[in-house]
């Protein structure tokens, strides 16, 4: 089973999990494959991505397509038993998702109908959802469409963020895989079509929808907070000068009005509809992230108090 020839598809952080854990189960990956690098950072340092860089640290050979549906052939030729992809951020042709014997198969974070796309995790905890998972899956020539095989699920926290979710499932991803991938080998897994009517999507977040409106109840604004953390973060504008929202917490009392500043030695607060939100770290534009006390002692308070949220 462990000798079966493996292309592993993926390109963020959360893919890392899963494919070190094939290596480290000794599953035979003959090739990597992952978006091309980019240039980041103010000094445009071209950078492997993260998937990249643990197939080189491990001796595996990586092909990075511009465009996969054009460029598959070295796919092709190794004859893979079968392909596995996480989060790899292209459509997969259909040549390739019915080269393989074993199927070409998707760990996908969401519960299944729910959520297809590609932002999950995100919407889960925007959207204020009790619970989130990871689910086994084959894939078709549509988004996130195909057979389920396997789900798990896990509980989302009052204080879960994106951030911690993403490590959260990345591991149970990446658990559940090895978990089922015997029985894929085996032909004795379950497969069991999606239910079209539980559909909902999570498409990339769109720059707009970064922006907080304070016009809302307060969990509402707090999991919207969280559910952009650590990327792409929240933000707001006072007098068109945007600050980025890193961590904020919610205080219910009775407000006469939204959008009102609230601004104090040690504290600093927004009114929404049913109380106060509190940030506690913030990034002005153009600034490193802070404490509120340190962005507080930077300031003049009374102008900022009486600011314009726009």
């Amino acid at each position: 089973m462990k000798n079966k020839k493996i292309v592993f598809m993926g390109t963020p952080d959360f893919a890392v999990g899963v494919l070190q854990k094939l290596i480290d189960n000794s599953y035979n990956v003959v090739l990597v494959v992952s978006q091309p690098d980019k240039y980041v950072g103010r000094k445009h340092i071209l950078t492997s991505t993260p998937v990249k860089q643990v197939a080189l640290d491990n001796g595996i050979e990586v092909f990075q397509p511009e465009k996969i549906r054009k460029d598959y052939n070295r796919i092709l030729e190794l004859k893979p038993d079968i392909i596995i992809t996480c989060a790899y951020g292209q459509i997969i042709p259909e040549e390739l998702i019915n080269l393989p014997e074993y199927g070409c198969i998707n760990v996908h974070a969401s519960l299944l109908p729910k959520y297809r796309g590609g932002a999950p995790i995100h919407w889960a905890k925007i959207n204020g959802d009790e619970k989130t998972g990871v689910t086994i899956m084959y894939m078709d020539k549509n988004m996130d469409t195909g057979d389920i095989i396997k789900v798990e699920e896990i509980e989302i926290r009052d204080e879960d963020t994106t951030e911690s979710l993403f490590d959260k499932l990345s591991i149970m991803g990446a658990d559940l895989l090895i978990e089922t991938l015997p029985s894929i080998f085996n032909k004795t897994n379950k497969r069991v079509p999606q239910n079209e009517d539980e559909v909902t999507y999570a498409y990339n977040i769109k720059r707009e929808e970064e922006t907080i409106y304070f016009d809302k109840d307060g969990k509402t604004i707090i999991n919207k907070i969280r559910g952009l953390y650590s990327w792409p973060l929240a933000n707001f504008k006072i007098d068109d000068v945007e600050y980025k929202i890193l961590e904020a917490h919610f205080e219910k009392k009775n407000v006469k009005e939204v959008n009102k500043i609230e601004v104090t030695k040690n504290a600093f607060g927004i009114t929404c509809n049913d109380g106060i939100i509190y940030i506690d770290k913030i990034k002005p534009f153009g600034k490193k992230a802070m404490d509120i006390k340190d962005f507080l002692n930077g300031i003049d308070k009374e102008k900022i108090k009486d600011g314009k949220i726009n």
